[in-house]
């Protein structure tokens, strides 16, 4: 049953590795990690299950290297690692606040965290247990947007709450652009077709799909998260059209 405060029962948000800079050009800022926490702590009484996929541009970003000539394969991997990393900062902050996480990597590695296991997941999930799923797909060519589309398919999350730096999705960049059009609902097809930088085109896909929603939210705004949870408009919401 869900809970009558609230939208969801099982949700996945996705954040950027940069989300982890804050105001730093490089690296982890243990302040706005903590930020992070705070947020997430002020939706653990609304009983809601939430799973993590976070990115690892602030360390290392895969595709840029490969650009300057790293083959691209390893350059991916290494991406991975990055993630990890920023999953064992996170989980660390998170459990400093008293809540209980996993960490769950696509790479194995049994000393840092557990190998993603989708049943297990789920079983951390239902005991109110932050899951942060690190490492992308554990393949090379797929981003995190792509690995937060599959594991909220697998695990049966039904949104993605997609973490950002501006308070939705515009038709062109308005960090550059002050005319710049935000849209308060947009389809998938509408993403795709104009070419608007969500998530990318194979995580869109999936979620198209599946009819799994996303909603693009500023994280810079305190208590977005809880009242997107409460079913308070918030963001853009892309879903089917």
């Amino acid at each position: 049953m869900k809970s009558r405060k609230t939208k969801f029962k099982r949700i996945l948000l996705k954040l950027s590795g940069e989300a982890l800079m804050g105001d730093k050009s490089f690296g982890i800022d243990q302040k706005f990690v903590q930020y992070i926490s705070d947020e997430l702590k002020s939706i653990t009484k609304l009983g809601i299950q939430v799973a993590i996929v976070i990115g690892g541009g602030n360390i290392f970003r895969g595709l840029e290297a490969s650009a300057e000539g790293m083959e691209r394969t390893s350059a991916d991997y290494m991406g991975m690692l990055a993630t990890v990393l920023n999953a064992l900062a996170l989980q660390n902050v998170l459990e400093r606040n008293g809540m209980p996480t996993r960490v769950q990597s696509a790479i194995e590695m049994q000393e840092l965290a557990e190998p993603y296991i989708r049943r297990r997941a789920i079983r951390h999930l239902e005991k109110k247990r932050f899951v942060i799923f690190a490492a992308g797909t554990g393949n090379p060519y797929f981003t995190t947007d792509t690995a937060a589309a599959l594991r909220a398919v697998e695990i049966g999350a039904e949104v993605i709450l997609k973490a950002t730096k501006v308070d939705g999705v515009y038709d062109s960049d308005p960090m550059k652009n002050p005319k710049a059009k935000k849209y308060n609902e947009i389809s998938y097809i509408n993403v795709l077709q104009k070419g608007l930088k969500v998530m990318d085109s194979t995580s869109i896909s999936l979620c198209m799909d599946n009819q799994l929603p996303i909603i693009v939210f500023s994280l810079m705004k305190k208590n977005n998260i809880r009242k997107i949870l409460e079913g308070k408009k918030i963001g853009t919401l892309v879903k089917g059209g």
